[in-house]
């Protein structure tokens, strides 16, 4: 039996007793229809979990109550908008539940039924503590339905309820969500043979399905997008008509043995393509062929469209920035991984977060700052404490979200916690699927915890995903060559745009050195020094001497091991920093 806090959707038809009694066959094909095309694929992107069926009554278990609102609102906006005959009532609360045997049980349970009949047809009712944890962005969407005594309650409480006659003037969806919206549009088969549709059907399926499983974008449902097969309106027009920013497209030519998948990602309001690639394969594995093609757009995607984003967001003045614009500018800064950058960075999600304070990734960048400070040797004694606690916070508001999960690791490194941070790197891996930047940064954290080999192997698999990763993968993949002894190969990954820091620089030289490479060794010393100088000046840190412990010290407390360190201190010293 488990005891926790959830979110708690309860659905149920409208009239479906009426709508048995009147066609048991057609009542039944419509209830499945709505499950496989709007409820379970919409669920998928919401990370919901249905726990309870009852004839046409459903309960879902959201991680949060933003998940649950947001879930509901695609759900009935859908449904308005295919105008079924199929009508829900929703309610959703916040509250204490039991788990047990694949069952749920509680209070909590209990009101979001409650709430489920008090809701308007097509609608959605939702207590107040939910109300209250939605953000205004999403809660202005509601009316207030004022004080309400539930059915075996002795306390009254506040409802407020959503219906879709209301959204006439509402703003759409990606602007209540402040994530950009994308639509994986049926590629196209080219094949001579028309039965293959179902292969380009199944690679333009598991991509929608993949981008679900992304936080930071709005993916819309199959039933939506694929309306649009064969459709004559220009991708602007199309976009338009689906809410979104950002088109999928592609096409399968199979010839023989041989199949040609091409894919484009498209900007909706400029047309341009900002990502293309053609996947040429042997069709020994038609499925597996289908798996890896997919694995790799997916992997990919997420990144190009929050480039995108970012890119745009320079051309705004910070003040009419939202709070996903300000976490995109923050993190362009933070992936520099030097001081300068990484202080602006913490001003932007401190904005973000004054904006939206239940903003779950906000709090995971905010506390990634402190975590680079510490690895750069320039935190407070008080970031550690930090850290964790700010981490915390974006796990309890997210718990499904993989980089949120690999950021407490980070947390629980930096509090020298060793053990939690082992279990929480393997959880965080054991969840990602194609979130290749989150698992190259699990790969990192098995390198500070000295899993050197295990490091290399997470690292590669993550870069294999994402040929197009951004340099400070190649930053990562550099010490753990260090680590394994490979300092050619160290030096060719550091010396180029990985080269962000003084720990880049301190790497470089001790690389040179214990491959021998004496000169070339003592000129990446002075860079070092350089380097290593100016970023503690910009803090305000009185650098002293140029030796090992004045300048490299700060770096001593990142590694588990000690030998990994001294490693490194010997190779400084090589080069003639002394101690």
């Amino acid at each position: 039996m488990e005891r926790k806090l959830a979110a708690i959707l309860a659905a149920d038809v409208v009239g479906y007793s009426a709508m048995m009694a009147d066609d048991e066959e057609a009542a039944l094909a419509d209830l499945k229809e709505h499950r496989e095309t709007v409820f379970d694929p919409i669920l998928a992107t919401y990370s919901g979990r249905i726990i309870k069926l009852i004839g046409d009554g459903t309960l879902v278990e959201f991680p949060s109550a933003v998940d649950a609102v947001q879930f509901g609102l695609d759900v009935q906006r859908e449904l308005a908008n295919q105008s079924s005959r199929l009508q829900l009532r929703i309610g959703i609360h916040l509250g204490d539940v039991i788990l047990e045997d694949d069952d749920i049980y509680g209070h909590g349970v209990n009101i979001a039924a409650r709430l489920e009949t008090l809701s308007p047809v097509g609608g959605i009712c939702i207590s107040s503590i939910v109300y209250e944890c939605i953000g205004r962005r999403i809660a202005d969407f509601f009316s207030d339905m004022g004080q309400n005594t539930l059915k075996n309650m002795s306390n009254s409480i506040r409802l407020y309820a959503w219906q879709p006659k209301e959204e006439i003037t509402a703003p759409p969806v990606r602007q209540e969500r402040e994530k950009p919206s994308v639509a994986v549009l049926p590629f196209v088969n080219m094949s001579e043979d028309e039965d293959q549709q179902y292969f380009s059907d199944g690679i333009s399926e598991d991509i929608i399905t993949g981008l679900s499983r992304f936080r930071t974008l709005l993916v819309v449902a199959r039933s939506s997008s694929f309306k649009f097969r064969q459709s004559d309106l220009s991708d602007s027009e199309i976009a338009a008509k689906l809410g979104v920013q950002y088109l999928v497209e592609g096409s399968v030519r199979k010839a023989g043995n041989r199949v040609r998948i091409s894919t484009q990602l498209i900007a909706a309001d400029t047309g341009n393509h900002l990502w293309a690639e053609r996947y040429d394969r042997n069709l020994e594995d038609i499925f597996n062929v289908q798996d890896e093609v997919t694995q790799n757009i997916i992997a990919v995607l997420p990144g190009r469209v929050q480039h995108d984003v970012a890119e745009r967001s320079t051309l705004k003045p910070t003040e009419n920035m939202k709070a996903y614009e300000l976490l995109l500018k923050g993190k362009a800064l933070r992936d520099g991984l030097n001081p300068q950058d990484t202080a602006r960075a913490k001003q932007y999600f401190e904005k973000a977060l004054k904006l939206d304070p239940t903003y779950a990734r906000a709090y995971m960048y905010l506390a990634d700052t402190y975590v680079v400070d510490m690895w750069l040797g320039l935190a407070d004694p008080d970031a550690p404490k930090h850290a964790l606690d700010i981490a915390r916070k974006g796990a309890a508001l997210d718990n499904n979200d993989v980089y949120i999960q690999d950021q407490l690791g980070y947390a629980y490194l930096c509090a020298q916690l060793w053990g939690h941070a082992d279990v929480q790197f393997e959880k965080t891996l054991s969840r990602i699927v194609n979130e290749a930047e989150s698992m190259a940064w699990c790969g990192y954290g098995f390198l500070l915890l000295s899993r050197h080999e295990k490091a290399y192997d997470v690292v590669i698999e993550a870069m294999r995903l994402d040929p197009l990763h951004p340099p400070a993968l190649d930053w990562i993949l550099g010490q753990v060559y260090f680590f394994l002894g490979r300092y050619d190969d160290a030096v060719g990954k550091l010396i180029g745009e990985a080269h962000l820091n003084s720990i880049a620089d301190a790497f470089l030289v001790a690389a040179f050195a214990h491959s021998e490479r004496q000169s070339e060794a003592e000129a990446a010393l002075e860079t070092f020094v350089q380097r290593r100088r100016a970023e503690l000046e910009s803090r305000g840190i009185s650098a002293g001497a140029n030796t090992i412990s004045e300048l490299a010290g700060g770096f001593r407390a990142t590694w588990r091991n000690p030998d990994d360190w001294v490693l490194l201190a010997s190779g400084l010293r090589r080069a003639g920093l002394p101690d």
